[in-house]
């Protein structure tokens, strides 16, 4: 027994010494021979000092990218959440690209898959390798040119209802009683986000949730409840015990935690209903040889998936069609009425340049009301709209002044040499001309956004102003920026780059044609400020606490008689 008792307390006390000695390595020893510690970046004042803040936080990203750019060259290097974490903050465009391209290489870290997993499931947002590529090429049909121009009368037709529905707002019998064209204060943020959500159901499932109207949809409330814990603050701690320790959320679960589990049932059983019921409709369809004319993308990827030219052995299951649509409404609604939320109060801070906008879109306004135009006449509109050069010069500009994905990060999954385009600074304060750096496996690098959407050397010394016009006239350096959209990384770079791009241009420059031929918009007395909260959201001052805010002071526009 006592011989028992003693090989059971050596092996804790080996282990411990193990585990013990394991750490002590990875957090004093191991990042004295890391290679990126030789290269140039800001100094740390404390044991856990690092430089997250100054690089994600909005209000000074751009002043602290600049500065480093300055100070430390194009390859930064950065501390993350330990003296183990050193990072690289890569500024050079052809350094960014690489890192883009090499999407087997450079993956998303662990830590945020488990995260996006734990809530939408693995979908395109969260899956790697083999997995990510299998779905992504399922899903890539439904996203052609040809399907998106399908989906633009449904955008009208939500566009046209939130119209509607402002226009209700601004009929309030106390406001008509002052002023039969007084102005309304109204949250835009608010309002547009559940036009996209209603956009993104009848896009994606063929759903309406009704959002416009009410909120009270069984589906929408569980997507909405879930979403909105997915960008609280919440506990940082518990949130990080969950990532490392899975099991721990399963032992003592809070509120947060029952909450997802309650609205992930709702999904399953109310979105895995619609999936099973258009999977019938399809085998239907293909056994009497006609074709179901449905263009939502849940239709269409189950149409890709059993596709005779898609070998079995690369189709996907039920569960993860599941968890792509979770994707598309989590990444489509979200981001695209935010673009359109900054687009607007950019705007509003630009009188003259609305003015000039609007000016545009109503001397293309059909003499029918939107609500009468048949389907041809509503695509035949919106290509028309894709001509209009101030139109796409705002929805660029306003694309890469504020960005709603403000940076991302990226994991080195092997040792890897990236190619630099700029002198690279040591440590030591020396400048070296050689062409690569080495990122040893297991490294972060901080993929930079806004910074490069924002770059003065690139973009000219106006880079942080609101000029549409810059896009008549770019300089030169612009065309070595990567980028799936116009040189910019809004819509990120390379193999993971955004699926849905086209689908958000398109309701980007819908919605922006109905609100401003029918509204005018103008700033309030309150302060807005961005913050970095899983994406790039507005925010009142001093009522951070109420969640995402963009209050506009909105009146009719009356178009004056030619």
């Amino acid at each position: 027994m006592y011989s028992v008792i003693s090989l059971i307390f050596s092996l804790i006390f080996a282990s411990t010494v193990l585990l013990s000695s394991y750490a002590i390595y990875h957090t004093f020893i191991a990042p004295h021979f890391n290679p990126l510690r030789k290269l140039a970046g800001p100094p740390v004042h404390s044991f856990f000092g690092n430089h997250m803040s100054a690089v994600l936080d909005p209000f000074r990203s751009p002043k602290t990218h600049a500065a480093y750019v300055q100070k430390y060259g194009r390859n930064v290097r950065i501390r993350g959440l330990g003296p183990w974490d050193e990072r690289l903050l890569p500024l050079d465009p052809a350094s960014v690209s690489h890192v883009l391209k090499n999407s087997t290489i450079y993956e998303k870290p662990w830590q945020s898959r488990r995260l996006i997993t734990s809530l939408i499931g693995c979908g395109m947002l969260a899956a790697e390798g083999h997995v990510h590529k299998r779905q992504r090429r399922v899903a890539t049909p439904a996203f052609s040119i040809q399907n998106m121009r399908a989906l633009v009368p449904l955008v009208f037709s939500k566009g046209n209802e939130l119209k509607e529905k402002w226009t209700e707002l601004l009929r309030n019998p106390e406001t008509i009683l002052l002023d039969s064209n007084a102005e309304v204060e109204i949250d835009v943020c608010h309002w547009i986000s559940r036009a996209t959500f209603d956009v993104i159901g009848l896009a994606g499932f063929g759903y309406n949730f009704g959002a416009i109207q009410n909120q009270s949809d069984e589906l929408f409330a569980a997507y909405k409840e879930m979403f909105e814990i997915a960008v609280s603050q919440g506990e940082g701690f518990r949130t990080i015990l969950g990532i490392y320790l899975p099991t721990f959320n399963n032992l003592f679960p809070d509120n947060r935690v029952r909450t997802v589990r309650r609205c992930q049932e709702v999904i399953r059983r109310v979105a895995g209903k619609l999936i099973q019921q258009k999977k019938l409709r399809i085998q239907e369809g293909e056994k009497n040889e006609i074709a179901t004319a449905e263009k939502d993308l849940l239709s269409l990827l189950l149409k890709s998936n059993v596709a005779t030219s898609l070998p079995p052995d690369q189709r996907i299951s039920d569960e993860d069609i599941l968890h792509n649509v979770n994707t598309f409404m989590f990444a489509g609604s979200d981001t695209t009425s935010l673009a359109l939320t900054w687009t607007l109060l950019l705007l509003a801070r630009h009188p003259a340049m609305q003015s000039r906008l609007r000016s545009e879109l109503v001397a293309l306004s059909p003499i029918t009301p939107i609500s009468q135009l048949t389907p041809d006449e509503t695509e035949s509109l919106h290509s028309a709209l894709t001509g209009l050069s101030y139109l796409d010069n705002v929805a660029r500009e306003a694309l890469r002044l504020i960005p709603p994905v403000h940076s991302s990060l990226r994991v080195a999954t092997q040792d890897d040499e990236i190619p630099v385009s700029y002198p690279v600074h040591m440590s030591d304060g020396t400048v070296s001309d050689r062409k690569s750096i080495r990122v040893p496996k297991g490294s972060f690098v901080h993929v930079p956004v806004e910074a490069l959407n924002l770059d003065k050397e690139m973009w000219g010394e106006n880079a942080w102003e609101f000029d549409p016009d810059r896009w008549d006239n770019l300089p030169e350096a612009v065309e070595a920026l990567p980028g799936l959209f116009s040189n910019l990384l809004t819509f990120s770079a390379g193999p993971r780059s955004c699926i849905g791009m086209r689908f958000s241009m398109i309701e980007m420059k819908t919605f922006l044609y109905i609100l401003l031929t029918n509204f005018v918009f103008s700033e309030t007395d309150k302060k807005i400020y961005k913050a970095n909260v899983v994406l790039t959201r507005p925010y009142v001052s001093r009522q951070f606490k109420l969640g995402s805010q963009c209050p506009l002071l909105v009146k009719r526009f009356i178009k004056q008689d030619s």
